[in-house]
């Protein structure tokens, strides 16, 4: 006997032990539901209070390049716990999309594995095609739009933005507001990366830009590399990797990075003297979401896939959109009266509607960029 039946059956079976005493089914699985390392929904363990308590069980969730000051992390860990009580470890914070996808595939189903990845729409594709990823539809997932998620459910992307040029105003006059600015001698030295754009979704995504805005486009990157090869050339590339702290004491005082991170630096460092100021290129306008998958060996699964529930939550994409992402979810949340608008109002206004690459386009610009970096940028 299987299905809807069958389950009532084995509740019932549960009641008359508990009547007689007994609690032999305190930790005996309900027939015909799956363990949470195989559920592909939630439903799939019993729907979310099953879920709820089985990762409360778990007790922890292992995250991994998750920075507290990257679209509201810190918010969005601090609410998990507190709403949950499942302590959050976050390995090598300030790591990349190359990395969580790295450190997948070295730790495959040791218990210091990551239990969850945040990586580069274009790295998760690259994490499906390694068979990395568990199939996972959150209970929003119909809502997510078609071209931010995989067909398979491996990986939805939950919050994005646009490529950003953020600029200390007190050090540098005037600020750059285009990538053909960058080029001029008096930005020597002084522009900077969030790092290695083979290895880091952001600085690919820079190169993607700088691509469109030099005669490029989705199909050519080629000229982004160029740009950023005459930027080295001449010597207005700076070699540090852009952080907060960086930003903070001038050694980056000009980074390319999502105006979400800009955003978020020009907030935290007002109060230190630091005038940051953002703005979206016009000339390169490019925009990217960032995907959520689980690891397909997760040592606390449940958690894991709570942990999914939660950041396409409303509660979750609120939190991303108070740290000037822009949630997946946005249109739809505007429509159920879900949506924050005062952090919304707060968002910069970009001109006329998102384009994105396709499967095909994206891929081939991560192998051009993959191969054809050093080259550009020597050292």
């Amino acid at each position: 006997m299987t299905g809807p039946r069958a389950r009532a059956a084995a509740v019932l079976g549960c009641f008359a032990l508990v009547a007689l005493g007994l609690n032999a089914c305190q930790n005996t699985p309900t027939a015909g539901l799956a363990k949470p390392s195989v559920a592909t929904s939630a439903e799939d363990v019993g729907g979310m209070r099953a879920l709820i308590a089985a990762a409360k069980r778990e007790g922890a969730l292992r995250a991994i390049a998750l920075p507290r000051d990257w679209a509201d992390y810190g918010g969005l860990i601090d609410g998990f716990e507190k709403k949950y009580g499942i302590k959050v470890t976050v390995e090598n914070p300030l790591g990349h999309s190359e990395d969580e996808i790295d450190t997948l595939r070295k730790k495959g189903n040791r218990p210091t594995a990551p239990d969850v990845i945040d990586v580069g729409d274009t790295f998760a594709r690259n994490a499906a095609a390694q068979n990395l990823l568990a199939p996972y539809k959150v209970t929003a997932y119909d809502s997510i739009p078609g071209n931010q998620k995989d067909s398979q459910a491996r990986w939805s992307n939950n919050y994005g933005g646009y490529i950003s040029i953020g600029c200390d105003a007190n050090r540098v006059r005037p600020c750059p507001e285009t990538f053909a600015d960058l080029l001029k001698p008096v930005y020597r030295g002084k522009v900077a990366l969030e790092g290695d754009p083979p290895r880091s979704a952001t600085a690919f995504a820079s190169v993607y830009a700088a691509a469109l805005a030099n005669g490029g486009s989705f199909a050519d990157v080629q000229p982004g590399l160029d740009f950023f090869a005459r930027l080295n050339e001449n010597g207005n590339l700076n070699p540090l990797r852009s952080t907060l702290a960086t930003v903070e004491d001038g050694r980056t005082p000009i980074s390319i990075n999502w105006d979400y991170i800009n955003l978020h630096y020009a907030d935290q460092l007002r109060g230190k003297g630091v005038n940051w100021q953002v703005a979206i290129p016009f000339d390169g306008s490019f925009a990217q979401y960032f995907a959520l998958a689980v690891n397909k060996n997760a040592p606390h699964p449940a958690a894991a896939r709570l942990w999914q529930e939660y950041l396409f939550s409303p509660q979750g994409q609120n939190l991303r959109l108070r740290g000037y992402a822009r949630p997946v979810l946005m249109d739809a949340m505007k429509q159920d009266g879900t949506l924050d608008k005062a952090a919304a109002a707060r968002l910069p206004t970009v001109e006329g509607t998102p384009q994105f690459p396709t499967d095909a386009q994206l891929e081939k610009a991560r192998e051009a960029v993959t191969q054809g970096w050093a080259k550009a940028v020597p050292g």
